[in-house]
């Protein structure tokens, strides 16, 4: 009979359910959002009960889908949103306050601090990350900080801490497994990626307990089997992974040189870069792709803070549109080069700028400006983000010519062929867009045995379109051109304001403008 692959992916703004089967084919998928809470501007926080009760919702509407055939799941994998931190009690399962997401920007003052120390390469040369309020370090010490006798607490192993594929599984599990795998762990600051192991220095740096911190598993694992009272069912979880390795992995990137890049709250584009760790020039992050049998294979990272967010954001904040599926239709009917330019800096400027002071705008309006101008500058924004990855990637030696993409926004096929157009590359969409939840599928299969082999889950990968650029160089240059400006001003701003953010004011970041122009 066959058998199935249960898939929990955790996503920013909403969790997912996704049921495959043993060829990697989607049966029954489940979808909800929860609430995001923005208490002051820079905070992005999450109610860790409502990550909790939507993985439950979904999980249980799966199996009401599948009927009589639920007792035929073999495994399950977890895939999440990464950096995001959350700190609980062991004893109840509590979380202590909220959950500080990847986006928020509280601890920048901080990381400045630590950066004006000269602390930055040595923090990067054991975890290939740059210091930034983006990593799971400084917001667990905040949260250490932020109430009287937790830290106390912490130290004597009353406390837990964990990225959400953690706190899942412990609560999964009932509180039986505190573990994490290689992936996220790579994502915290707190893991030396050259070891493989949580580093002594980086915890005495940033002041966390040991006690605090999950065992470190292969992305394909035994991570322990679900709780009856959890989900109704006991299902081993095998397969873990930080979404956008989870999509690397499902995109069957498993050679040297295979990019992927995700478009979904934000954006990240991915590249293999083998066995070993690959220093970055160009202020990109070196990251574990996956680990299997003890096995380390890294990637290359660029990541943008904001993609689909801006949709959304046009959706909800400004509500210009009702649905992100009207934006295909106004951008074919706006002109490429309508001279508006929307840099969505919501919550600062991710790679390859890498500054948290910057805040979005708007540039080039005019009296013609109306809504399909805003809207379309909102979708050539990520274009214009992957772009300045790609650049950075050049200079690394890295150049992806192909890219394989997957998320939500990637379905809007004039947004894939004017990001083909704008980087002169080939973008190729999969058969199976799900490429995240896809990822901890295979992940969780291969440990199950119902994969035998990489060979097995790259046979299962096949291409529905491919983008081929038709936009002329000198035209794309003009264009691009013009988001480097539009960027240019959105720091110019923060350094009026702030002081040493600017890009005039720091020499890398002026070097770095003329290597992208």
């Amino acid at each position: 009979m066959e058998k199935y692959i249960l898939a929990v992916d955790q996503g920013t703004t909403s969790s997912r359910a996704v049921l495959f089967d043993g060829r990697g084919r989607i049966r029954f998928s489940a979808q909800k959002e929860f609430p995001q809470h923005f208490p002051a501007d820079g905070l992005v926080e999450h109610e860790p009960e409502d990550i909790w009760q939507s993985v439950v919702s979904v999980c249980q509407s799966v199996f009401d889908q599948l009927g009589e055939e639920v007792g035929l799941i073999e495994t399950l994998g977890i895939t999440n949103q990464r950096e995001t931190t959350l700190l609980w009690d062991r004893q109840t399962g509590q979380a202590i306050g909220r959950a500080i997401v990847w986006q928020d920007r509280r601890t920048a003052d901080y990381c400045e601090q630590l950066k004006q120390l000269g602390l930055e390469e040595w923090v990067s040369g054991k975890t290939g990350l740059l210091i930034d309020p983006y990593f799971s370090a400084t917001k667990l010490k905040w949260l250490l900080d932020s109430e009287p006798g937790l830290r106390q607490r912490a130290e004597r192993g009353e406390l837990a801490f964990g990225t959400v594929d953690t706190f899942l599984i412990w609560r999964l599990t009932g509180g039986q497994v505190h573990r994490t795998d290689a992936t996220n762990a790579s994502r915290t600051m707190l893991f030396n990626i050259h070891t493989q192991q949580w580093d002594e220095e980086l915890l005495e740096l940033f002041q966390v307990p040991a006690a605090l911190l999950p065992e470190v598993m292969d992305s394909a694992d035994e991570f322990g089997v679900t709780d009856a009272h959890a989900l109704g069912r006991a299902i081993p979880i095998q397969g873990v992974a930080g979404d956008q390795q989870a999509a690397l992995f499902g995109q069957a990137c498993f050679h040297k040189g295979m990019a992927k890049s995700t478009y979904g709250t934000g954006c990240f584009i991915m590249v293999n870069t083998g066995d070993q760790p690959l220093v970055s020039c160009s202020r990109l992050l070196t990251t574990v792709a996956y680990r299997l049998a003890g096995r380390p294979v890294y990637a290359l990272e660029g990541s943008i803070f904001v993609a689909g967010a801006a949709v959304q954001w046009l959706r909800d904040g400004l509500q210009l549109i009702k649905g992100a599926g009207e934006t295909e239709s106004l951008a074919q009917r706006t002109p490429v080069d309508h001279g508006v330019y929307m840099v969505p800096a919501f919550t600062g400027l991710g790679a390859p700028y890498w500054d948290p002071s910057a805040r979005g705008a708007l540039f080039g309006l005019t009296r013609d400006t109306g809504i399909k101008e805003i809207v379309t500058a909102g979708l050539q924004s990520v274009c214009y983000q992957t772009k300045d990855l790609q650049k950075a990637m050049e200079q690394d030696g890295q150049r992806p010519v192909t890219l394989r993409v997957d998320g939500g926004m990637v379905v809007n096929n004039w947004l894939m062929q004017f990001l083909a157009d704008v980087l002169g590359a080939v973008v190729e969409r999969p058969a199976v867009i799900e490429t995240t939840a896809l990822g901890a599928a295979c992940l969780a299969g291969l440990q199950a045995g119902m994969f035998r082999s990489l060979d097995d889950l790259e046979s299962l990968w096949s291409s529905e379109r491919r983008f081929e650029p038709e936009m002329g160089k000198a035209f794309r240059d003009r264009l691009y051109r013009g988001w480097l400006e539009s960027v240019r001003r959105v720091q110019k701003e923060s350094f009026a304001e702030e002081g040493p953010h600017s890009v005039e004011a720091d020499p890398s970041s002026s070097d770095l403008f003329i290597n992208l122009l």
